[in-house]
């Protein structure tokens, strides 16, 4: 009752506070406010997140809860090499999966049997948070643990008496590690598993089964600085997807009392709330690769550098922080793809931010306070994140220029408001002054801990933003001005089924050159202005290129062969989709139901043709299955009569490389394709293509 109370209380202040002309002054807190280990939290920006647990080593996601810890044995763990590359990257914290949902414990936890103690890794006396939070301290990276509430292997969870293991497992990650720095509850909670060998389905109520006000309560007691993540904190919020970004208008607030595990309403996660009665910042969850664990199929998978600066972006760029996942693989270490992607963001991230042009210039203000010395507008570029500019109380529509001595180029803004007094800025714009009248560049909305805008190239000699609209008074602690280089990243190349080629570079402001002879194209060579037809055989290279510095992209190839426009498939009929095999997509997939094998497809290809080859690209998607493994290829020219097959055999390791196969065979001329599927790589009840295409003579 008495939280009650407190709870009613706090939300009747604020909605006081919220009332028209309540506008509150400069030097009070208006609504919540971070904490100072939220105010710390914030400060980090980019962490890493660990998934590494015995799914792992079964290549699952979600565990049964019946796995033998004798699987568990990665032989050359090396938690120095993770701290390495997350160090590197410019990350400054690790959370760790010390037990996901099937009850696996990394370290030797005294209340299950099902831990790293019974596993072969170390003759059973290894443990795995001793050795990352020692590879944390070494590299001064703060440690953080993500503990799940579900344990499918526990023979008492759903009863009351698991709620006691599960706390002392908690006591145990709090005490023997040394600071956490934060503690991560996943929402999953309850289904079918194997639960101690029974097999069976139990359901719980996530809001009142772990007594959540109790379970908090311990994590403060025993690390008073840990941040609790959770859907609605108490501490940190989930962001509401998996994707790796905020909704522009983000709040820090929330109406926490609202929110439990597996709320509904996680989208509203996405921007939190702008009447929210308590400060829980989100935190953005994202996997380097499709899936949380490793799995070798996904090795050509990792994510991009123009993926992970977008990530980046719409992250710490979007006042939230940014926890990157990135799974070691079964030998225990980051794989080399991986830390090769880490460097490329580090490296772009670190060039971004390289020259900051606004320090020490001029700053003009449409609106002055009394003291102006204390809430001087040149308190947003001095560098100092206790000073601010405010305006006069009441306030809330007015404007700030910086001043260049002499023109500058940028295309990065970034602004922070003086989150100590709380969240307040509702809508703002950033324009610069060119040909003697100001031009729009962005309109936006939230602020918060800090927004970072990737604007048009622009040319200019004075930056004004405006405040349109805030809830009191606004406090701007910090405004930066960045020119960053262009992404000279190998552009992507498309060709639909008619023959229409699409190149998109890494950065929308580079210059785009082709061939279609394969030579090497430059600057002299056909310039790439939109979309074109292509329908006959060639050979494309395309290049981006700065025409500022002159710097080039990788080129990237592209061998096409006749576009695709006459070819249907003809076999299986009257499939709903079958067309996506052959429409140029290759994000697109399409699955054949194969209660037995063989299964195949045929092509008309709408005209003879003399073939030499064939490709296979199977489902690229994060849940594939349905690889062909051993096969057979048959070319026809009339698609009754097919002979022997033109190519036989396997498609070896496909697996665990799920990329484009390539068969080459005797040329041979032929209107008609067929791909016989002889067996499938993981005896999965269905054949996936995702793409099939041919080589001609």
């Amino acid at each position: 009752m008495k939280n009650k109370i407190l709870i009613s209380l706090t939300s009747i202040v604020l909605a006081i506070a919220l009332l028209p002309g309540n506008q509150l002054n400069a030097q009070k807190a208006f609504g919540p406010v971070p904490s100072e280990a939220q105010l710390a939290w914030h400060e980090m920006e980019f962490t890493a997140f660990v998934h590494f647990n015995m799914n792992t080593f079964t290549d699952m996601e979600w565990g049964t809860g019946g796995e033998s810890p004798e699987q568990f044995n990665p032989a050359e763990l090396d938690c120095r090499q993770w701290a390495r590359a997350f160090k590197d990257a410019g990350m400054k914290g690790i959370i760790l999966t010390a037990k996901h949902h099937d009850g696996f414990c990394l370290w030797p936890t005294k209340t299950t049997k099902h831990s790293v103690k019974n596993s072969p890794w170390k003759n059973g006396k290894g443990d795995v948070l001793k050795e990352l939070s020692e590879a944390c301290k070494e590299y001064g990276l703060k440690f953080g643990i993500y503990l799940s509430p579900w344990d499918r292997n526990n023979a008492n969870y759903g009863k009351p008496e698991y709620i006691n293991i599960f706390r002392e497992q908690l006591r145990e990650l709090l005490t023997n590690y040394g600071d956490i720095f934060e503690v991560w509850f996943d929402g999953a909670n309850g289904g079918s598993g194997y639960y101690g060998g029974a097999n069976e389905k139990r359901k719980i109520d996530g809001r009142t089964y772990y007594g959540w006000d109790e379970t908090w309560a311990m994590v403060k007691e025993l690390q008073p600085d840990a941040m609790i993540f959770g859907d609605g904190g108490p501490d940190v919020r989930w962001v509401g997807n998996e994707e790796g970004w905020a909704n522009k208008t983000n709040w820090s607030l929330l109406r926490r009392e609202e929110v439990w595990p597996g709320w509904p309403d996680y989208k509203q996660l996405r921007s939190g709330h702008e009447d929210g009665t308590h400060w829980v910042p989100a935190e953005i969850d994202v996997s380097i690769r499709p899936g949380w664990y490793y799995h070798k199929k996904e090795d050509h998978r990792v994510k991009s550098l123009p993926h992970l600066l977008d990530i980046y972006y719409h992250s710490v760029g979007r006042n939230g922080a940014l926890l990157l996942n990135v799974p070691p693989d079964a030998r225990g270490l980051i794989h080399e793809n991986d830390v090769k992607a880490l460097k490329e963001l580090a490296y772009t991230i670190k060039a971004d931010f390289a020259n900051e042009l606004a320090k020490g210039q001029k700053v003009t203000t449409t609106n002055v306070r009394d003291n102006t010395a204390k809430y001087k507008a040149t308190n947003v570029n001095d560098r100092n994140k206790e000073t601010y500019w405010a305006t006069a109380d009441g306030v809330t529509d007015a404007s700030l220029i910086i001043e260049f001595e002499k023109s500058i180029e940028f295309n990065r803004f970034l602004i922070q408001e003086y989150i100590k007094l709380g969240q307040r800025v509702q809508k703002f714009t950033v324009e610069a002054f060119i040909k003697d009248k100001w031009e729009l560049l962005a309109e936006e909305t939230t602020i918060g801990y800090k927004r970072i805008l990737r604007l048009p190239h622009t040319k200019t000699n004075k930056i004004r933003i405006h405040i349109k609209d805030a809830k009191a008074c606004p406090l701007i602690s910090n405004i930066e001005i960045y020119h960053a280089p262009k992404v000279l990243t190998i552009p992507q190349v498309q060709r639909t089924k008619s023959g229409k080629v699409s190149i998109t570079p890494s950065d929308t402001e580079l210059d785009i050159y082709y061939t279609l002879d394969g030579s090497v194209p430059d600057a002299n060579k056909i310039k790439y202005e939109e979309a074109f037809l292509l329908k006959e055989k060639a050979k494309l290279k395309t290049i981006c290129i700065d025409a500022n510095t002159k710097s080039k992209s990788p080129v990237k190839s592209a061998n096409f062969e006749v576009c695709k426009e006459k070819w249907q498939v003809v076999y299986p009929k009257k499939q709903k989709k079958s067309n996506t095999v052959i429409d140029g997509n290759n994000s697109n997939s399409w699955y054949i139901k194969a209660k037995k094998m063989p299964v195949e497809i045929i092509i008309d290809l709408g005209e003879e043709l003399e073939l030499s080859g064939f490709t296979y690209l199977p489902d690229q998607s994060r849940w594939a299955g349905g690889y062909i493994f051993n096969y057979e290829f048959y070319v026809s020219v009339d698609g009754e009569k097919w002979g022997k097959a033109v190519s036989e055999g396997e498609f070896s390791n496909i697996n665990n490389n799920p990329v484009q196969q390539q068969k080459n065979f005797d040329a041979k001329k032929g209107r008609y394709i067929k791909l016989k599927a002889l067996s499938e790589a993981n005896n999965d009840k269905r054949i996936g293509f995702a793409e099939i295409g041919i080589i001609t003579k």
